[in-house]
């Protein structure tokens, strides 16, 4: 089975360096999203949960640090600062707000690419994990059997509640956004629709959780998505 593509979020408001990186990103077969401002670049993120986000320090409506506080709120995505600010001072600021690594600008493709693949193989994995999943001690998912046992006992799911907590298993212990969420599950022309997701994620937790009011493994992320929570 092919590795699925890699998706790279790049933060940049200059339209120069936007297509010099994407042009180089693609030439190694990555997929690129773009973003020319801070308010934009959050919202990629969100929605997409891309493996990398190249991202400018210098951008209009706000300092490419904040963005990255932003996200390290509810995500540890790689973080590479691509920006032109070259003191030691700038480069352990963006370092202490959480971003991975950084690179001054000008910059060849080459160290572009070698700082790249660097983050991803830091970056924690995500591939399909094993096939049956623990769920802290009380929660066993059967991925290819489609079975799930909760305190011992077997659980019915309707097809859409375990394709629902299959893709968050598969994320396990990751944020996954409403849009992530509503596109895998539902499909593409469900994006918008966060209700239902809701409404499902409510009878998930009744059949799951030991307390649904107050869930331990299924855990709302507000405003962003849900988490399923592997351990205790």
């Amino acid at each position: 089975m092919n590795e699925p593509q890699r998706v790279i979020l790049v933060v940049e408001d200059e339209e120069t360096m936007r297509t010099f990186v994407r042009v180089a990103l693609e030439a190694y077969g990555y997929r690129t999203l773009e973003a020319s401002t801070a308010a934009e670049g959050i919202r990629q993120a969100i929605a997409h949960m891309p493996d990398l986000v190249l991202l400018d320090l210098g951008l209009p409506d706000t300092d490419g640090g904040e963005v990255t506080r932003r996200i390290r709120e509810w995500s540890n995505l790689p973080i590479l600062i691509i920006s032109a600010r070259g003191a030691e001072a700038s480069k352990v600021r963006a370092l202490d707000e959480g971003a991975d690594d950084y690179i001054t600008k000008p910059f060849g493709a080459a160290e572009l690419m070698a700082r790249v693949r660097v983050a991803l193989r830091k970056a924690a994995p995500r591939d399909v994990p094993a096939e049956v999943v623990h769920v802290g001690n009380d929660i066993r998912v059967d991925l290819a059997r489609r079975i799930v046992v909760v305190r011992g006992k077997e659980v019915h799911l309707a097809p859409t509640e375990f394709k629902l907590l299959a893709t968050l298993v598969r994320h396990g212990g990751r944020v996954v956004t409403h849009h992530q969420l509503l596109e895998q599950v539902w499909g593409p022309d469900h994006a918008q629709q966060v209700q239902t997701l809701r409404v499902y994620m409510t009878n998930l937790r009744h059949k799951i959780e030991r307390q649904p009011a107050r869930p331990k493994h299924l855990v709302t992320e507000t405003g962003i998505g849900y988490r399923l929570r592997l351990e205790l």
